[in-house]
């Protein structure tokens, strides 16, 4: 279903999402100071306009309201993303997003009302983290304190058994939520016990940290 996203700072950040929500077929609209970041995505986002975020009254104009979510990705300058997420919860928007670089930083946009925080480097770095250290994880994401959701490419021992078999649930704890399978390409959602693994396939599984740690050992 089409939705109605507004992107405010238009860095690597802000631009990659932006243009990829436009990708997905969303109307987009991309908002930054400097004219330079506005005219750079224009082409790639409904509408990319000139506009200072700390300026109440601009963002008015702009009817963010309207929106089913707004994102908040000034990063550089703290005041500037502070006050830009603050004028866009008092418009009234129902789902705020906004960019932290810190760990003060994001508390503070949590304090004044933002809906959810995104730590990009910090979130990025920990991917890097988990694929250095285990090169058969394909993606992370921070799920819960202690949980994660990893993409797995299985191990030599998985290959050939059934889910049944491998019993990752009773044996580590983690659960297998969906499998991606590359040939043909599908995705298995909840599979059952009876799945078996092959070497195409990528495992997405859910399970504490420890445990997703231990399948490499």
């Amino acid at each position: 279903m089409k939705k109605q996203f507004a992107v405010i700072g238009l860095g690597n950040f802000g631009f990659y999402l932006a243009s990829g929500l436009f990708q997905k077929g969303h109307e987009v609209l991309g908002i930054d100071i400097n004219p330079r970041q506005v005219q750079e995505i224009r082409d790639q986002v409904s509408r990319a306009v000139i506009a200072d975020a700390t300026d109440l009254q601009a963002l008015k104009e702009l009817e963010l309201e309207k929106m089913d979510a707004v994102v908040v990705s000034i990063g550089s300058v703290l005041n500037s993303s502070i006050l830009a997420t603050l004028n866009v919860k008092d418009m009234g928007v129902k789902r705020v997003v906004a960019k932290a670089v810190s760990n003060p930083h994001g508390r503070i946009l949590q304090k004044i009302g933002a809906d959810e925080i995104y730590f990009p480097e910090k979130d990025i770095a920990l991917t890097a983290a988990q694929r250095l250290d285990n090169p058969n994880v394909l993606d992370y994401l921070p799920f819960m304190e202690g949980y994660s959701i990893v993409e797995l490419a299985p191990p030599r021992e998985f290959i050939g058994k059934t889910l049944m078999e491998l019993d990752l649930i009773n044996r580590h704890g983690i659960q297998v939520v969906a499998v991606k399978e590359l040939v043909p390409e599908n995705v298995v959602m909840i599979p059952t016990g009876r799945y078996l693994v092959k070497d195409s396939d990528v495992l997405v599984l859910l399970g504490p940290d420890k445990a997703l740690a231990g399948l490499k050992e």
